[in-house]
């Protein structure tokens, strides 16, 4: 089949032309984002805040509200819950994290298991189901994108500056605590939307994957965020293509080409590759005989 048409014919359909355009937002937004969680070591940040919506799901749809706004509003109840707790001296962050992640997800499971029969809905909020996005999910998208992407502007020297030297930062007058949890509730953001694309299981590798892969590739920071973004939008329309055409879980098979995208660039990034390292260690070698 020629390329022109292994690249139109699906686009004949409806729901994938909003799918693809789910794919590109998503993963260009998850990896923009995604460049700070992985500068600040967020990983299991990033994996609390992308299961504490899963406790406002269930109470959304017990209450027969949208199940989106519901996810919201547990994201930023928990994103506020850590940036308080964190703030005692005690307690590290990490440990803030997990009482509070732990606790929504718990509660998310004692709530589903009220439910007696199996939900479609559910399942798709779990899993993710990029080929059911509607017009609305696709302009709730680029309404948060917009608003994402303005905060970032807007606020960037501060986040990067926190990134890499929080101390500093403090020492500078900045209001850390503040940034925090702006940054959280940011991320619960990107987190709501990205959720109909990969689902809550799998959005934390749209987050890190594209941004740890661009981190191999370059060592500045707006390099990284459009490369990040590039490799995310990549990994959405690759994956979808790949996933209509092999008849695969669409979330699942995005995620698996970004994870390929990062270990190609593992191996043989130029600068920081596995394979790149060992020819420089082999010339060093036979420099020195």
């Amino acid at each position: 089949m020629p390329l022109g048409n292994v690249l139109l014919s699906p686009l004949h359909f409806g729901f994938l032309q909003r799918g693809l355009v789910e794919a590109i937002l998503t993963g260009a937004l998850c990896g923009v984002l995604g460049t700070y969680v992985v500068l600040r070591g967020m990983a299991f940040l990033g994996n609390a805040m992308a299961n504490a919506v899963f406790p406002g799901i269930v109470i959304a749809y017990l209450l027969h509200v949208e199940l989106l706004l519901g996810g919201f509003a547990s994201g930023i109840l928990i994103a506020l819950g850590i940036g308080g707790v964190s703030q005692n001296r005690r307690l590290r962050a990490d440990s803030a994290i997990g009482v509070l992640f732990v606790g929504a997800f718990a509660l998310g499971v004692v709530l589903i298991s009220s439910i007696r029969a199996y939900t479609r809905d559910l399942a798709t909020i779990l899993l993710g189901d990029i080929l059911g996005v509607t017009r609305q999910d696709v302009v709730l998208t680029v309404a948060t994108g917009c608003l994402v992407l303005l905060a970032l502007y807007f606020f960037h020297k501060e986040l990067v500056l926190m990134s890499f030297d929080r101390e500093m930062a403090v020492a500078m007058g900045l209001p850390v605590a503040r940034l925090e949890i702006g940054l959280l509730l940011l991320l619960t953001l990107v987190i709501i939307v990205s959720i109909q694309a990969v689902g809550s299981i799998l959005v934390l590798a749209l987050l890190i994957t594209p941004a740890a892969t661009a981190r191999l590739l370059t060592d500045r920071l707006t390099t990284m965020m459009g490369l990040a973004a590039a490799l995310g939008t990549l990994a959405g329309v690759v994956g979808l293509y790949a996933s209509y055409y092999v008849n695969l879980a669409s979330g699942g098979t995005i995620v698996l080409i970004a994870t390929g995208f990062f270990f190609l660039t593992w191996l043989f990034s130029p600068r920081y590759g596995i394979m790149r390292r060992r020819v420089r260690m082999a010339k060093s070698a036979s420099e020195a005989r």
